[in-house]
């Protein structure tokens, strides 16, 4: 290939790419944490009108960000994922009754279940001092912050379940302890595929910390 060819087959790669890129928004926190959630729902809400996104999952631990979640989606296929019982000792759920009930009158759907990057795996740490993969999977997406480690659990926990499709994208929310200051555009995949599941776009997440 002669030098001309060559640098008109560079030109025409690189206008292929640029007319294959996009821009999208991303709206980084200062701090992560629950004063995000309200932003991280309405960034959410945005992003998921403008793709025609359907599914939306949401982690909630006592109900409180579900509901917020519940009202703003209203019509959309709206999964809110709990703690599992147990998870903060036994027997006991952190799920407030009278919002499940609040939540799944406006038509959300609320799952309980097996943490995907927990249970038993968790129990051999938690008994023989040893880290199972599950976990650490867990860690390793923490590098992106802890809101997009929730936000990939929790729709991989409602893939199996059957709440959402594999075959579309979600918008998945997670947080940091609790609320949200993360939400991601996925595909989503069951745990047995788990490495088949993408992310999309980074549609608001927590920056380094001030």
């Amino acid at each position: 290939m002669d030098k001309e060819s060559e640098t008109l087959e560079i030109k025409m790669a690189r206008k292929k790419t640029q007319e294959s890129a996009r821009i999208v928004p991303c709206l980084i926190f200062g701090q992560p944490g629950p004063a995000n959630t309200g932003r991280t729902l309405e960034a959410g809400r945005t992003r998921a009108d403008e793709l025609g996104i359907r599914n939306i999952v949401v982690a909630s631990t006592s109900g409180k960000t579900g509901l917020l979640a519940a009202r703003l989606f209203r019509g959309k296929n709206v999964v809110v994922v709990t703690h599992s019982t147990g998870y903060q000792r036994p027997d006991h759920q952190e799920f407030k009754p009278d919002l499940r009930r609040r939540i799944e009158a406006l038509g959300a759907r609320v799952l309980t279940c097996q943490h995907a990057f927990g249970g038993v795996g968790r129990a051999v740490r938690k008994k023989l001092a040893t880290y199972e993969l599950e976990e650490i999977i867990a860690y390793t997406l923490r590098v992106f912050g802890e809101g997009a480690k929730v936000a990939i659990e929790v729709a991989v926990m409602a893939a199996d379940a059957g709440f959402i499709s594999t075959r579309e994208p979600c918008l998945a929310v997670g947080g940091t302890s609790w609320g949200a200051d993360t939400a991601l555009v996925l595909r989503p995949s069951n745990a047995q595929t788990f490495f088949d599941l993408k992310v999309v776009e980074v549609v608001a997440k927590p920056g380094l910390e001030e």
